[in-house]
């Protein structure tokens, strides 16, 4: 057997190997659940961030000083310029406090109160109202100016109604909207750019810990060293598959039992989020593209594991190796936004950041001619960077390799 198919079955042979050696072992089982302890460390650490937000909420106001009528009055109005807002967005509590002898300096002494955080206080006649603030809170200062506004109109009107009622109609979509095809191409950027952090990174010890024991030195006596690099990088994307399996039927069960416990509201918000090229095909290409991330992230830290002598330079590497992914998670997520700019089209054609970027083409867009002259691209960009990377440990590493042009026209000249 010789060529290609000879090339192929050693490739595979090293790749069953890595697989089998990494599955195969308890720790596999901690990485497999490691999901798990991010899940937990977030839901506590979402838990405790809620409850801070929620004591600030109960602790902060905006004060507004009058009496009589128009106390009445600002309450009421306070209660429907709120249903403009959302839960999340609206002012502080409105307090309504009656005016002492000197409403300027009752003002100021509601900021001194310690137990509670005013944010501004509005006192004086409506029709030329006073408002204090403090420095982070103008927006809290203009809903009391507004709301000073409404109640002048409610007096001159002789109501606190509302002038008019507007008969509102749900209209359901059928179909994703604009904001949703952007929703779903961050989305994407982002859970290929976790896929790829958590998955990808694990190459980079492989090479190490074989340089460490001299099995290397075995295996590139054996087959080529090309062999031995797609080979790692096969074996070690059978056990992200493996990895992507498990998790995807876990959420696919855990989302299928949801959907019929969600909100109807949530539910229909939902609705308008999707791909523009439709939802097989977009799982498909997510696939396709997350192979392609992890088969060029990952030849990039092979490439880097292979040169690393001892486990300090490889603790070393991990730092420029994360901000490299997170510089290529930015530089997509910037083209997510931005389908049609020209940084999204360098996204694309830059091989390290296109598989996310036109991820997110396949959310933002319904053409599908691009898709595959990019994994075209992407692939050879595969084969391009584990070749760079065998030769560079065949010539630093191993010391080995054909000699450099120059020595050769010498050795021809002798």
């Amino acid at each position: 057997m010789n060529g290609f198919p000879r090339l192929a079955r050693q490739t595979l042979t090293i790749a069953r190997r890595d697989f089998v050696a990494t599955v195969f072992t308890p720790t596999f089982l901690l990485f497999l659940l490691a999901p798990l302890m991010m899940l937990a460390f977030g839901t506590v650490g979402g838990l405790g961030a809620a409850t801070m937000a929620k004591s600030a909420d109960t602790q902060s106001r905006i004060v507004m000083i009058a009496e009589g009528e128009t106390a009445t009055r600002v309450v009421a109005l306070d209660r429907q310029l709120r249903r403009l807002f959302r839960v999340v967005e609206q002012p502080p509590k409105l307090i309504v406090a009656a005016p002492s002898a000197d409403p300027e300096r009752q003002a100021r002494a509601l900021f001194a109160d310690s137990g509670v955080d005013t944010y501004a206080v509005l006192y004086g006649p409506l029709e030329r109202p006073s408002i204090l603030h403090v420095e982070n809170g103008p927006r809290s200062a203009e809903y009391l100016a507004e709301l000073a506004s409404q109640v002048l109109r409610a007096q001159r009107a002789g109501t606190d109604a509302p002038l008019s009622e507007a008969t509102k109609t749900v209209i359901t979509r059928t179909g994703t909207s604009a904001s949703g095809q952007g929703q779903a191409a961050f989305f994407t950027v982002f859970a290929l750019f976790i896929v790829s952090l958590m998955l990808a990174g694990q190459v980079v010890g492989t090479m190490a810990e074989e340089r460490s024991n001299k099995v290397i030195e075995i295996l590139a006596a054996a087959v080529p060293l090309e062999s031995v690099f797609f080979g790692k990088l096969l074996g070690m994307f059978g056990v992200a598959v493996l990895f992507l399996v498990f998790w995807g039927t876990v959420v696919i069960g855990l989302g299928s039992n949801a959907a019929s416990v969600m909100p109807a509201r949530l539910a229909s918000e939902l609705a308008t989020v999707g791909p523009a090229v439709g939802f097989i095909p977009y799982a498909l290409l997510f696939f396709a593209y997350f192979v392609m991330a992890y088969m060029l992230l990952g030849a990039v830290f092979l490439g880097l594991g292979a040169q690393a002598g001892t486990q300090r330079e490889l603790q070393m590497m991990s730092l420029p190796i994360t901000i490299f992914q997170v510089a290529m998670f930015g530089l997509a997520a910037v083209a997510a936004g931005s389908p049609d700019s020209w940084l999204a089209t360098a996204a694309e054609l830059f091989p390290f950041s296109s598989p996310f970027a036109m991820a997110a083409r396949a959310a933002n867009s319904p053409e599908l001619w691009r898709h595959f002259a990019a994994l075209a691209w992407q692939a050879l960009w595969v084969v391009i960077t584990v070749s760079i990377a065998a030769r560079l440990f065949r010539r630093g590493v191993l010391q080995s390799g054909s000699p450099k042009l120059w020595r050769r026209k010498a050795a021809t000249t002798a």
